[in-house]
């Protein structure tokens, strides 16, 4: 297993619940996104070097989560938040649920199945409620959690703390014993806000260097790899 050290350390022996992120955490989406904006933009593989679509579509969809996520705060801030849920709604009943618009990483169902039987899971989202149903449902993870917390479950949604504040306590698991899993940014800021702890995975739209800054405590370079890390035997002292 690859694994990437964090200048934070995990205490493996506090976590008693699991709180994941769906976009890039369990769904393959920024990939889907990327093969989407690639597809319309493949002339420039005609006009440039190979694989130049690819680059920057690639660029756009990681650029294009921190204005989206500006957005849904901007929606929390100003209490838009039942608006902008009624047009996704809207938007997501009028795509046919279909398995190849909702992919999942590969190795996400063994791993949950492993983990669940070891920790409460609970799904903690800014998707909205019917993009996440359907994700969870044509993926058969539905059975892994309990408890699924998405940007209508409360007034506010991550970057705060409410959501995973909320999933905890449905959960019956002080926020403190609670790891967000995440693979951005966001993910990490709302673990801080509500004081449960961080891992972030590399396999979604976060990089690296952004994940160390915000102060993630672990990273991996899958999802798909949680639950060997979590089962596996931590070594002495927890090191960095």
């Amino acid at each position: 297993m690859t694994k990437h050290k964090s200048t934070l350390p995990l205490d493996r022996a506090r976590i008693r619940a699991l709180l994941f992120d769906v976009d890039g955490t369990l769904s393959d989406s920024d990939d889907h996104m990327v093969s989407h904006f690639a597809n319309r933009l493949k002339c420039l593989d005609r006009l440039f070097k190979s694989g130049s679509a690819h680059r920057l579509a690639r660029w756009f969809v990681h650029f294009a989560e921190s204005p989206g996520n500006w957005l849904l705060q901007m929606a929390d801030r100003l209490n838009l938040d039942p608006l902008l849920a009624s047009f996704l709604d809207r938007r997501a009943n009028q795509k046919e649920a279909e398995p190849h618009n909702f992919p999942a990483i590969a190795g996400i169902q063994p791993m949950l199945k492993i983990l669940s039987e070891r920790f409460p899971l609970a799904i903690v989202s800014a998707r909205n409620e019917v993009t996440t149903r359907h994700f969870l449902r044509l993926n058969q993870l539905e059975e892994f959690f309990p408890v699924v917390v998405t940007s209508q479950t409360c007034p506010r949604s991550k970057p705060f703390a409410d959501p995973l504040l909320f999933a905890a306590e449905q959960l019956g698991i002080p926020i403190e014993n609670c790891l967000m899993i995440g693979d951005t940014v966001t993910d990490i800021r709302a673990a801080k806000a509500a004081g449960a702890q961080s891992l972030s995975v590399l396999c979604g739209f976060g990089l690296e260097k952004e994940l160390r800054r915000a102060g993630t405590q672990e990273i991996l370079v899958s999802t798909s790899e949680l639950a060997t890390y979590l089962t596996s035997t931590p070594l002495s002292g927890n090191s960095i």
